[in-house]
């Protein structure tokens, strides 16, 4: 019985030393959420070589690599289309795994340090994208001043708003 408790109690240690921990909890692809508002906008994903890697509408859900080599994690370029409104690009961010930086020190080690998570993309994660399309005309008067809904003003700009009486 003690020899059964020492092999499984070795071989559980063995694995935990020669395996990354992000590529055991994590994973190396993720599920990216890509909406707009409004929705239905033609959407472009490009990964860091230009390559078109996904083509469709918003929202959708698509399942992108994270790495993109040795200790490299992927980059992704998406570009928003929809009539009447002003085509827009953005990144989807990309970070570092959790289970990378804790979990290799409670479990993988040097080894998912440096080897198996590096290796497998299982280091980086990737999160969801959600993006504001601008109007791309708007009523105007003729002094120059446009004229708009709030709804059709980006929700990272009415911060700058001001008011007039």
């Amino acid at each position: 019985m003690k020899k059964a408790v020492s092999s499984l109690v070795l071989l559980f240690v063995s694995v935990a030393f020669f395996a990354g921990c992000a590529s055991i909890v994590s994973k190396s692809d993720y599920p990216v959420s890509v909406s707009s508002r409004p929705q239905g906008a033609e959407i472009t994903i490009k990964n860091r070589t230009g390559e078109v890697v996904f083509s469709g509408k918003t929202p959708t859900t698509i399942s992108l690599k994270a790495g993109a080599g040795f200790f490299k994690g992927e980059n992704y370029t998406v570009t928003f289309r929809k009539e009447g409104y002003i085509p827009h690009t953005a990144q989807i961010a990309r970070g570092v795994d959790g289970w990378y930086i804790a979990g290799n020190f409670v479990f993988g080690g040097l080894i998912g340090w440096l080897i198996v998570d590096p290796a497998t993309g299982a280091m980086w994660t990737l999160e969801n994208l959600h993006v504001d399309l601008s109007p791309a005309q708007a009523s105007s008067l003729e002094n120059g001043i446009q004229i708009v809904t709030i709804d059709e003003v980006p929700a990272h700009l009415r911060s700058r708003m001001v008011r007039i009486n």
